[in-house]
């Protein structure tokens, strides 16, 4: 496999001619082609050729990429061999089934420019419920899932999203650099969310490979790094004052009560980045019980806070992505009803 092939995506803007050009058995029989006729049209020298089991290219000569694409989809898309009808994917699109696109493929639709071509790729993989009897077959891998994730639609195919196409990318890389360099653009880009991708990353037990290991650190710095410079653009983009960054809070003589992401001392306001979406506190080795104290921890500091008449304003990294103009209200709306609250504890701002 070709990982490191600097090749653009592959846009496939001329799906409908190649949904014209790719046909399943069943597609072909609803024409008015029986089998016989099939079978006939692709015999050596034969104008049409059998792209896949049950799936025809209507022409001579190598597949495109999107062909091999759409008759991957077709292949797993089709409907179970004991007839029974299977149930109609909630995505739409009942031509392929619930069949979607994910791992290296998915990234190249996704737009991913460290994910080769499809023309480069040896395999397309296509993620199918587990109850199917469905084998992988010449560029087909088949994967199989007991909880099929939502696709998203990329140029009109199911695709599946970016947190699980990467998660299914790396269980094939055993590259340091490939595997990096995927979770960097992941998050460095805005595709997804670093939890996210830990997240699946931990679900398709993978966090214990030596390639994922090393690039999972970079991944939660880059989200985390990613994340405060939006949060720098929102108060400044939306005119909202300047806070005292990264601080500390002390009760005069206390313990210390948490740091926060920003403080407005004369409103008494803390706004904290989400770190449940930053992937901080996702269990990387199984080690639950340790992190759930620590998310208990986390939550008694926030309690605090709220107790000695601090507003905290929890902010996420997506919804800054997403949805900063918003997020910039609730933070201005706290500010302004700062006058309207009785006055807040006296408490010592440290640098963090």
């Amino acid at each position: 496999m070709t990982q490191n092939t600097p090749l653009s995506p592959c846009p496939l803007n001329h799906l409908h001619e190649v949904r014209q050009r790719v046909l399943s058995a069943a597609q072909l029989r609803v024409r008015g082609v029986s089998a016989a006729q099939t079978a006939a049209q692709c015999l050596g020298g034969g104008p049409w050729q059998q792209l896949l089991p049950g799936v025809y290219l209507l022409r001579p000569g190598r597949p495109s990429g999107a062909e091999r694409l759409h008759g991957a989809l077709l292949y797993a898309g089709r409907p179970p061999v004991s007839g029974r009808r299977a149930p109609a994917p909630a995505h739409g699109g009942a031509e392929y089934g619930e069949a979607m696109v994910t791992g290296l493929a998915a990234l190249t639709l996704h737009g991913f420019a460290s994910a080769p071509h499809l023309m480069s790729l040896h395999r397309i993989d296509v993620l199918v419920p587990r109850s199917r009897r469905l084998r992988s077959t010449r560029f087909v891998q088949v994967l199989r899932s007991a909880a099929l994730p939502e696709p998203e639609r990329v140029a009109g195919l199911p695709v599946a999203p970016v947190e699980r196409a990467v998660a299914d990318a790396v269980a094939e890389l055993t590259d340091s650099g490939a595997v990096r360099r995927l979770l960097t653009e992941a998050v460095r880009d805005g595709h997804g969310e670093s939890a996210a991708l830990v997240r699946e990353l931990s679900a398709a037990k993978l966090l214990g490979r030596t390639p994922v290991v090393d690039a999972v650190e970079s991944l939660l710095a880059e989200g985390r790094a990613e994340a405060e410079l939006r949060l720098y653009d929102m108060v400044r983009a939306h005119g909202l004052p300047e806070p005292l960054w990264n601080v500390e809070l002390r009760l005069p003589g206390g313990p210390p009560l948490g740091g926060v992401d920003a403080y407005w001392p004369d409103e008494a306001v803390a706004l904290g980045l989400d770190i449940r979406s930053s992937g901080h506190g996702v269990p990387a080795d199984g080690r639950q019980e340790e992190q759930g104290a620590r998310w208990s921890a986390y939550a008694a500091e926030r309690e605090h806070l709220e107790r000695l008449g601090i507003t905290v304003v929890h902010v996420t990294p997506r919804k800054l992505r997403e949805a900063a103009e918003q997020q910039a209200t609730v933070v201005r709306t706290a500010l302004m009803a700062a006058c309207d609250r009785e006055p807040a504890a006296y408490v010592m701002v440290l640098p963090r």
